[in-house]
């Protein structure tokens, strides 16, 4: 258990939906937070690079290639890459391969400090939507475009007036989502997978809605996003999980009633799927264990 005073080293780290290639992406947030990290073992969660917006318009960033680069950098200094690729980034589950400096694979077992085993996977296989009217969720991305820029046009009009910027764009998306969620099962589904792998939690992205909770004793965490929550999950070495939020505080965003940005990724033993998630405080949120 984490002591108050006592420095915890991070394990394992896992990041998802970081979306390289979108202009709305948090690149340069996600590199200052990678520079930060040393872990044993970084999984790459899927929808690392945006292939969707790539194919459509070239975006590529100087700030992309230096994360690239700090990636080898941490290859090169003992840390174990794993990358699970998701729907944006389908095209590299035809190098289902070891290079070396990272392995790409459908999915990993992560064996946690403490013995569970740890399903890892960007979870849109299990998304119906996504595996049956694909095209619905090329036509959401466009959507999503259109209401992200929306969003940041407003900010602008909020700041000239002295007021602080409102993320409704995160808000639209949450609402669909969870109306995806809730027609496929996602979060059933991917915990069935789970217990049929003999594992006893597991751990995606996909939804962008950074999440702990629990389906008949399998543990469930969502890393989220790095496109409006830029969130991450850690493992730490004294065997506890935390959903840290390093990219923004809570006095820069207007948070929309009972949508959590974050809350606590402690593993706990009950049952917690019919439970709301409440929104934490950062100093709490630290001290989690």
């Amino acid at each position: 258990m984490h002591h108050q005073g006592q420095p915890r080293k991070v394990r394992s780290l896992f990041v998802s939906d970081v979306h390289l290639g979108c202009r709305y992406a948090q690149a340069e947030a996600f590199l200052a937070f990678l520079e930060t990290q040393e872990p044993e073992c970084l999984y790459l969660v899927g929808d690392f690079i945006d292939g969707w917006r790539l194919r459509k318009s070239w975006h590529w960033q100087p700030v992309y290639t230096r994360i690239l680069r700090r990636l080898f950098e941490l290859a090169e200094r003992g840390t174990l890459l794993r990358y699970a690729p998701g729907n944006h980034d389908n095209f590299l589950r035809h190098f289902l391969l070891d290079f070396g400096f990272m392995e790409i694979q459908n999915e990993f077992i992560h064996q946690a400090i403490d013995g569970r085993r740890f399903l890892v996977l960007h979870g849109d296989q299990f998304d119906n939507v996504e595996q049956r009217a694909q095209w619905l969720s090329v036509l959401g991305s466009v959507g999503y475009d259109t209401l992200t820029w929306t969003n940041g046009l407003v900010n602008r009009v909020r700041k000239a007036c002295g007021q602080r910027p409102w993320q409704f764009s995160s808000y639209a998306k949450t609402i669909v989502k969870r109306a995806v969620t809730f027609v496929s099962n996602f979060e059933e589904q991917l915990t069935k997978h789970a217990i049929d792998n003999q594992c006893q939690g597991v751990i995606c992205g996909h939804v962008h809605t950074p999440m702990r909770t629990s389906r008949g004793g399998i543990a469930y965490f969502n890393t989220g996003d790095w496109v409006e929550n830029g969130t991450a999950l850690a493992e730490y070495t004294d065997g506890s999980w935390e959903l840290i939020h390093p990219a923004l505080s809570d006095d820069e965003v207007v948070a929309v009633p009972r949508i959590p940005r974050f809350v606590s990724a402690a593993v706990q033993d009950r049952d917690t799927s019919d439970e709301r998630p409440s929104k934490i405080s950062d100093e709490s949120l630290a001290g989690a264990s």
